[in-house]
């Protein structure tokens, strides 16, 4: 089967390489173009791109997907895998390979659509998520489900560590699912989209903590430590977890609920200076 992937970040390189694994090697990545990264503004090459390379597979980067349009039908591709590309795919493009265009999507859909369900799943507390592939149409997450795999969340699980866990799920069962797609062997099923949530993409605005609130988790604990711990684990990494005190910006890396159910901080770290570890 010939098949193209679309993909840009960590999440999209698990997947690529679990599909590697299973020695199904696409015919050509679609990732998004090098871009600048950090401070300095080093124009960086998207994760995809780099393990692309190392096995040989040809790479696209358009800024829009139109301007490759005659390339895709070239290629005549079967099918498209598609896992955390971050852009609409347009309906021009979908119909290009006959066996449809999957996606790999990190929670259990309908629930938690969007471009943050890792994130959403972790904020709201939820006790399990999943990765699902569905048959993508022209509107958001919203195709029918041909497969789910569920995962429970740990108390102390951050984005990062979800985000490997279920790229690394989403992978494995991509890679069963396609041959079964190819062979006529599975039939989707709609969605419910009457309870279907969704997410939005985070702001630095929406990682700050009220340094009063904070203070008060800390000596008190109660609920409000509880939705501080969850929006670390879930917005350190970003957009970043954040708050005044005394005039001065501390970023909140790490904390903890301890037994006593009161918030501890463990990793901080104050503008212009370096990390600090709590024990």
């Amino acid at each position: 089967m010939k098949y193209i992937f679309f993909g840009s970040p960590k999440f999209a390189e698990i997947v690529l390489q679990e599909l590697l694994i299973a020695d199904l090697k696409p015919a050509a990545v679609v990732t998004n173009p090098d871009r600048p990264v950090g401070r300095k503004g080093i124009i960086t090459p998207p994760l995809v791109k780099i393990l692309a390379e190392k096995n040989n597979i040809p790479v696209l980067q358009p800024q829009k997907l139109s301007e490759i349009l005659e390339q895709l039908k070239e290629i005549n591709a079967d099918l498209f895998v598609v896992a955390a590309y971050a852009k609409i795919i347009p309906q021009s493009v979908l119909d290009l390979p006959k066996l449809g265009t999957l996606g790999v999507h990190p929670s259990l859909l309908p629930k938690y659509r969007g471009s943050s369900p890792i994130q959403a799943s972790i904020l709201g507390g939820e006790a399990e998520t999943g990765v699902v592939i569905f048959q993508i149409d022209k509107e958001v997450d919203h195709g029918p489900v041909y497969a789910k795999s569920i995962l429970e969340i740990t108390p102390q699980e951050t984005y990062e560590g979800l985000e490997e866990k279920l790229a690394s799920l989403g992978g494995k069962l991509v890679a069963e699912i396609m041959p079964m797609v190819e062979n006529k062997e599975i039939t989707p099923t709609e969605q419910d989209h009457a309870v279907a949530t969704f997410t939005k993409k985070f702001s630095t605005e929406d990682g700050f903590v009220d340094f009063e609130t904070l203070k008060n988790a800390l000596e008190v604990g109660g609920q409000k430590a509880i939705e501080i711990d969850r929006k670390v684990r879930a917005l350190a990494h970003e957009p970043g977890i954040w708050t005044i005190e005394n005039g001065k910006r501390m970023k909140i890396w790490k904390t903890k609920i301890l037994s006593d159910g009161k918030l501890k901080l463990l990793e901080v770290q104050y503008e212009g200076k370096n990390r600090i570890l709590y024990f």
